[in-house]
């Protein structure tokens, strides 16, 4: 009699998951179903860093002059910056991913980010979450829409209840809509927290949340969900226990990325989660090599390195791509930080991605080559790194669904990761 994923939840099995009792393969195989992401067993974590973190300090064009000039006091000198390629250098804070871009794992995308000209971190981020630059109306999240596209096409499957999550106590825009989504606040207290931003956590267990939740974040059917609860369970998640090496910092964004690699790890059906961190809006001492940028640095490259240790050989299918709502000035103002900017740097890390190269087209420092006189210049749209993540890991070929109005197409990728 053929084994279903329903069959082996009913006859106990899912008891044992994250044991090693069952082999993981003979797992995945009973959970996945038609989806492109769970047949390939890709998976996609987008991680938001909110306040808009300064791209200059993060990756340094050290070999621009003008980069110099402009940060008289804040600057990372080019005897502190870690070298990537002779003319860029990360922050040196960021010591524990230049392992991952040694080994060809991680790849930047320099000048990238909204081409919009708003400076407002609630529209940027609004912006960059619905996919949809200068339109309000959006009702759904890019993320949500990229799962639906990959559903075009194939038959109906039972993913679960943890197809698409998020770390925190509100679902974030990026994964609202039609496809079922799930904001996690804690996995260990099965803490689930709700779509309405204003609302306090649903429910402190999944179990009564189910039964009488009115704003409910799980919208399988009920069979379905309950299911999903119990796979939940069955990892024993207050006992998880993280990979050798895999040492998280102290912190929100630690733990979010722990959570992270248990949820995956678990093989739950998860195919899209979604992170953020906060604490970038730097306009006063923002510091250099030390300081409140480069403290942010140090939790934030701490936080993917460990999860990348932790995920250990299932990393090879997942691939993990960073944005922030906009990058900073390129001068730094009168109280040793960085103003609002524009063009922003992202990081892509994964199995699949074709690492170690700074991606997209520097536009340069000069004043003359400055966005509006002050800021670096736009080159690369976020959503052609995010369009080219969602059509390879997702298959999430039509691409006007995912980001309608952009008019992407699948020749405006940078060829950062492999089909």
């Amino acid at each position: 009699m053929p084994m279903t994923r329903r069959a082996f939840m009913k006859g106990g099995a899912m008891a044992v998951v994250g044991t090693s009792v069952l082999p993981s393969f003979l797992i995945r195989s009973v959970l996945a179903q038609a989806t492109t992401a769970q047949a390939n067993g890709k998976r996609l974590v987008v991680l938001f860093q909110r306040g808009a973190a300064d791209g200059l300090n993060v990756v340094v064009p050290y070999a621009e002059p003008n980069y110099y000039q402009m940060r008289p006091t804040i600057a990372v000198q080019k005897n502190q910056v870690l070298d990537l390629d002779g003319f860029f250098g990360l922050h040196p804070a960021m010591q524990p991913l230049k392992p991952l871009w040694d080994q060809g794992h991680l790849a930047i995308v320099h000048a990238a980010g909204l081409r919009d000209e708003t400076r407002s971190h609630f529209d940027a981020q609004d912006y960059m979450e619905s996919g949809t630059p200068g339109v309000k109306a959006t009702s759904d999240g890019w993320l949500n829409r990229a799962l639906r596209a990959e559903d075009q096409g194939h038959a109906l499957h039972h993913a679960t209840a943890f197809r698409a999550v998020a770390m925190g106590t509100q679902l974030p825009r990026t994964l609202q809509g039609m496809i079922p989504a799930v904001a996690v606040g804690n996995v260990q207290d099965f803490n689930v927290g709700g779509r309405n931003p204003s609302e306090q956590p649903v429910s402190t267990s999944f179990e009564a949340m189910y039964g009488g939740a009115v704003d409910t974040v799980l919208h399988g059917t009920g069979a379905e969900t309950f299911e999903a609860v119990k796979m939940l369970k069955s990892t024993d998640p207050a006992h998880y226990s993280p990979a050798t090496g895999a040492n998280y910092p102290k912190g929100q964004f630690g733990d979010s990325m722990k959570q992270v690699a248990q949820l995956l790890k678990a093989n739950l059906g998860v195919e899209a989660a979604f992170a953020d961190i906060g604490g970038w809006d730097t306009h006063q001492n923002q510091g250099n090599t030390t300081g409140q940028l480069a403290n942010r640095l140090k939790e934030f490259s701490e936080g993917i390195a460990a999860f990348w240790r932790d995920m250990g050989d299932q990393a090879k299918d997942v691939v993990v791509v960073t944005l922030s709502e906009f990058g900073r000035t390129a001068r730094q103002n009168g109280t040793a930080g960085t103003d609002h900017g524009h063009a922003n740097v992202m990081f892509v890390l994964g199995g699949p991605v074709k690492g170690r190269k700074v991606y997209g087209a520097w536009p340069g420092l000069a004043d003359e080559q400055l966005h509006e006189s002050r800021d670096l210049a736009v080159t690369t749209d976020f959503r052609q790194v995010l369009g080219e993540a969602a059509y390879k890991t997702f298959g999430a070929r039509n691409l006007d669904m995912v980001f309608p109005g952009a008019q992407l197409k699948s020749t405006d990728f940078l060829n950062i990761i492999s089909a």
